[in-house]
């Protein structure tokens, strides 16, 4: 595992790690998953009025399926596969939490703390991913995971209120 932070130096040599690193967002001294996610809330906030859903969903498809690669590529430079400063696994699943949740703050930051909360206990299979698939693919899965138990939970919560 490594244990070095990587700087500006690493985050702008390769396309890949720029975007592996969440554009800057990863090299946070603590917590870069959460900063990687204060990244994709903010972003997407201000990338979302340009697109429709069709076009959203087809760009997410392109930046996991791009990620895989970036992660990959970035984590094997880092000598650690799933090195914390690899957040591109954070956003990308985030963007469609938020694709998929109900407008207004309130809902994006339930959004926000139950994706936080999946991505760090990792219940099954996302513990599976992340212990037993050790590359681009398993990183980027287990944060989908985490995505679709936050959705699942952001569901019941609105059924729960309109009842």
């Amino acid at each position: 595992m490594a244990k070095h932070r990587p700087g500006l130096r690493f985050l702008l040599a390769h396309p890949a790690h720029f975007f592996a690193c969440g554009c800057g967002s990863g090299l946070a001294p603590w917590a870069p998953g959460t900063f990687g996610t204060l990244f994709a809330w903010i972003s997407f906030v201000l990338f979302r009025p340009w697109f429709d859903e069709s076009a959203l969903l087809f760009l997410l498809a392109v930046a996991y399926l791009a990620g895989i690669w970036f992660i990959d590529l970035t984590g094997r430079a880092l000598g650690d596969p799933d090195h914390g400063s690899i957040v591109w696994d954070e956003i990308v699943p985030f963007w469609l939490v938020l694709l998929l949740t109900p407008s207004g703050f309130w809902w994006q930051l339930a959004a926000f703390v139950l994706f936080r909360f999946f991505d760090i206990t990792k219940p099954q299979p996302a513990r599976y991913f992340d212990t037993h698939v050790k590359n681009g693919f398993g990183v980027m899965a287990d944060d989908l995971i985490a995505a679709g138990y936050t959705l699942f939970c952001l569901a019941l919560l609105k059924v729960a209120l309109a009842s």
